[in-house]
């Protein structure tokens, strides 16, 4: 049975009161020291990307971005940089970091796209599907036949 059907027979509603909670991010991208005019050029390349905003941080060698999750993510933004040659930040310190972001901002887009699951009366849906449907466990015998005495 598809996910879809189930909570259609469960009765299961999918009106989330705040859909869009947590979708606008602000984050930090790092670079590394050599070259030395990078964050400079970068900032200028992601001002020309559509529904993202980017200023300097006040951290030396540090940008601020601000987009919706929906429209980018962090993981994204810094694998376009390091493709057009930036070099970011390499410290322990900032590889924890965006590995944390990557993940979180991936799950919540994953999370985003997937229906609600379905925890509550999972068993009437498959009660109802199982008198739905015809299979081999119906006895057309009449219950006075059926004991024997």
């Amino acid at each position: 049975m598809r996910r879809e059907t189930a909570y259609k027979l469960a009765g299961r509603h999918h009106d989330h009161p705040i859909a869009g909670a947590g979708l606008h991010k602000e984050r930090e991208i790092r670079f590394a020291a050599l070259p030395p005019d990078q964050t400079e050029r970068a900032l200028q390349a992601l001002r020309k990307l559509k529904g993202l905003v980017v200023s300097e941080a006040a951290r030396p060698r540090t940008l601020m971005v601000r987009y919706s999750v929906l429209d980018y993510t962090l993981e994204s933004l810094e694998d376009a940089l390091r493709e057009a040659g930036f070099h970011l930040d390499s410290a322990l310190y900032a590889k924890l970091v965006r590995a944390l972001v990557y993940f979180c901002e991936e799950t919540q887009r994953h999370n985003l796209v997937s229906p609600e699951r379905l925890i509550k009366q999972s068993n009437e849906v498959y009660i109802n599907v199982y008198d739905q449907h015809p299979h081999g466990d119906h006895d057309d015998t009449p219950v006075e036949l059926r004991e024997y005495k």
